[in-house]
């Protein structure tokens, strides 16, 4: 105990830096627990778009659109979501899945929709990226 407490006195820049990430780490997953969005893998995904008959919002800008995205998803780039909400005023009873590239710009799509009384957003985890690590397929524009 005593070295632990040397190494945390001697190395504290280290040791805040650790502290700091670990604390981060710790608040997004907390956080994406917490925040009642959920995230579906790309095979519950496509369970769902089978099943319930998701409708898949793209957002992404139009260019990486045309190189590849979920098959009949709808394009709005998440700059545009706010202007364009109206489009997806249909949309409001179904299961409803947001897809970036990555991730983190559905959530932040998804607690929009949430607070405009869309009750069934889920996020695609990984984005677009996941969906073609998992080898599935994508239409092109």
């Amino acid at each position: 105990m005593q070295q632990f407490i040397e190494f945390v006195v001697n190395h504290w820049v280290l040791w805040s830096l650790f502290t700091g990430l670990l604390v981060a780490l710790v608040w997004n997953l907390l956080a994406e627990r917490m925040g009642g969005i959920p995230q579906l893998g790309p095979l519950e995904a496509t369970r769902l778009i089978n099943d319930e008959d998701a409708a898949v919002i793209d957002l992404r800008g139009e260019a990486a659109f045309r190189k590849g995205h979920l098959l009949n998803a709808i394009n709005i780039p998440a700059g545009e979501l706010e202007r364009r909400m109206n489009e997806l005023e249909r949309l409001r009873e179904k299961p409803v899945i947001l897809s970036c590239e990555t991730g983190p710009a559905a959530i932040a799509a998804a607690r929009r929709l949430r607070q405009a009384g869309f009750a069934r957003v889920h996020v695609l985890r990984g984005g677009i990226a996941a969906w073609r690590s998992a080898g599935l397929p994508l239409a092109k524009a």
